[in-house]
């Protein structure tokens, strides 16, 4: 049995899947749900994001099928099916557990976990094969973490992400470190959305520490 369980983030460039060239075409940012790859080729895409132009490029795009858009938080989320393989298959392959991935302008953020130095290394070298790849950041994965927050308290991972970036800024030291424009940019929002995101997310864990 392996003990060390690692949660890695990194970035990759380089990759054309149809999200990565629609925030390249509209400057927007997308965050993803881990994609899902069907038998019969075809991944099912589950993603948000605040540019509506990335609507109008992908269901332009001859790669994506019945594209389906829903307006929630000041965002539009979206269900589709592509043809395109996405690169975070190669990784998952090779033992990555994908939790999310932000497209932003074309380049790729991946966050999610490892098992050992060794499946670490196999992901990283399968990633480089295909795309660039950049190791962001490497720690433990201990036991409280093993859920995560959006699972321990019913949280979106939107919601979560503000979450722990205004934590991280010290939107909610006293005086303030970051004010929240600066957070929104932190994480690739408009204020607006980083706002609602967190004003869901507060009023959920009151509702479970409270009742």
């Amino acid at each position: 049995m392996i003990s060390e369980c690692l949660v890695v983030e990194f970035q990759v460039t380089g990759d054309e899947c149809p999200l990565a060239d629609a925030t390249r075409a509209t400057g927007g940012t997308v965050e993803a749900s881990p994609p899902l790859l069907r038998e019969d080729g075809y991944t099912l895409l589950r993603f948000s994001t605040d540019e509506s132009r990335v609507g109008d490029v992908l269901d332009a795009d001859d790669r994506i099928r019945y594209l389906h858009r829903a307006a929630a938080d000041g965002r539009d989320t979206y269900r589709c099916l592509s043809k395109e393989r996405c690169v975070v298959h190669r990784l998952i392959d090779e033992g990555f557990l994908v939790e999310t991935v932000r497209y932003v302008d074309g380049v790729e953020r991946h966050l999610g976990a490892v098992v050992g130095q060794e499946v670490l290394h196999g992901v990283l070298e399968a990633a480089g094969e295909a795309v660039g790849v950049q190791l962001e950041r490497i720690s433990p994965l201990g036991e409280e973490a093993d859920d995560g927050i959006s699972t321990r308290w019913n949280l979106t991972p939107a919601q979560a992400e503000a979450l722990r970036t205004a934590h991280r800024l010290g939107y909610f030291d006293v005086p303030k470190g970051a004010t929240a424009q600066e957070v929104a940019d932190a994480v690739g929002i408009s204020k607006s959305a980083f706002l609602e995101r967190l004003r869901r997310a507060q009023s959920e864990l009151f509702d479970r520490l409270l009742n």
